[in-house]
């Protein structure tokens, strides 16, 4: 379309022009194989504090069995603790963190410039193409240079279309990266920083203030991504902080909104079978199905009497971690079951187990698990649960 549009070898324009889209098409392809490839900063296996002492402020991942470094986060599709993880990224098959950050955001800007400068092609192709019988009989024959074939005009639409979708969906996670990158924020502490503020709002008891301490102002901020060194600027684990902070502020209060989550945990017993299918609509019915919580978080297989530790709510699925068998924790090959052990499960599948407490006799009251629902009435006692305000908790 650009070779009839706009012919490069007839003016230095036109030349200019096209060389441009093939840098902008260079440039982007270029940051997309770097950020793919330098990744976003893996933390070692088994990585410990300098310090001992330092360990009690850190959060301990189970997989890479080490400590989490202030502002890295574990990534179930890598399988890996990564450096101020901002999110994984399926279309470059990795996450978004500290390493290839700067590569990530130049290959969105890049592929925004080109696929605008596309659309214009495109749209004024088409144009001439479509009136160019208009330019022959008017006396505008200079006009009519683009010609369409079938085949032309069908790629031309679809080129079209595709090219203004580029741009407005990369657009929109340009301006959510650059958001970020000028508060010193990632997508994770986004909503770290909203529950921290949530939880001291709900809590009179929490006198003390929280300050992000990564804030260092919009130029710094910039500086620690934008930079000619790239990944060699600092290690991934130590960052500058602001005035009254230290290198544990977050960390703190990770670790406080962790204990305040156990705190709420309430414990579930599964009543019937669970397939662990995203879409479970044979086993437990098209009003399950279309509840389906919009997550890419992964479902979890039950059987009957499998005990879960819940930590989200919603009206037909519940978010939580199965709790292992003995022969699990034992390390029994044949007793282990495939599959995650924490994810999304279905709601009518369980029903809430409670502490009944009975007055004993010699050292006081004994608690003992029971099911919620007993005598066989588990289903109406789940509907109660839903009925009772269960339902929607998020935090």
């Amino acid at each position: 379309m650009n070779s009839m549009w706009w012919p490069p070898n007839k003016s230095f324009a036109g030349f200019a022009h096209q060389a441009l889209f093939l840098l902008l098409s260079t440039l982007a392809t270029f940051n997309y194989v770097m950020a793919t490839l330098t990744g976003p900063g893996l933390m070692p296996k088994q990585w410990h504090p300098k310090d001992p002492k330092d360990a009690q402020f850190l959060q301990y991942c189970k997989k890479c069995e080490g400590y989490k470094a202030p502002r890295s986060h574990h990534c179930r599709k890598c399988d890996r603790c990564v450096k101020k993880m901002d999110h994984h990224c399926p279309w470059i098959n990795h996450c978004v963190g500290w390493a290839n950050h700067a590569y990530f955001t130049y290959f969105l800007l890049f592929s925004i410039l080109g696929s605008l400068q596309g659309t214009v092609v495109l749209c004024c192709s088409f144009w001439r193409g479509i009136y160019r019988y208009y330019y022959l009989t008017h006396g505008l024959a200079h006009l009519a240079s683009v010609q369409f074939t079938l085949l032309s005009i069908i790629m031309c639409i679809l080129g079209m279309g595709l090219a203004i979708g580029v741009v407005i969906g990369l657009s929109m996670l340009l301006f959510i990266q650059l958001k970020t990158i000028v508060n010193n924020q990632t997508g994770i502490e986004i909503w770290i920083v909203e529950k921290a503020i949530y939880r001291r709002y709900r809590n009179a008891d929490c006198d003390d203030e929280f300050l992000y301490p990564y804030d260092l102002g919009w130029r710094a901020n910039l500086r620690l991504v934008f930079n000619d060194e790239c990944q060699k600027r600092g290690d991934g684990i130590e960052w500058p902080v602001v005035e009254g902070c230290d290198q544990y502020t977050l960390t703190r209060e990770q670790l406080a909104q962790k204990e305040e989550k156990r705190a709420r945990t309430r414990t579930f017993k599964c009543t019937r079978p669970v397939t662990g299918r995203w879409l479970p609509i044979f086993s437990q019915g098209w009003r399950v199905c279309v509840a389906a919580p919009c997550s890419d978080e992964p479902r979890i297989s039950l059987r009957p009497n499998d005990m879960i530790k819940v930590t989200r709510f919603r009206n037909h699925w519940l978010f939580g971690e199965r709790v292992l068998s003995e022969q699990e924790l034992a390390g029994v090959k044949k007793r282990q079951r495939k599959g995650p052990i924490r994810g999304w499960f279905p709601r009518r599948s369980a029903v809430e187990v409670i502490e009944a407490v009975h007055e004993g006799s010699g050292d006081g009251n004994s608690e003992t698990p029971a099911p919620a629902a007993q005598n066989g009435n588990a289903h109406s006692h789940l509907k109660q649960q839903q009925r009772n305000g269960h339902a929607k908790k998020y935090m």
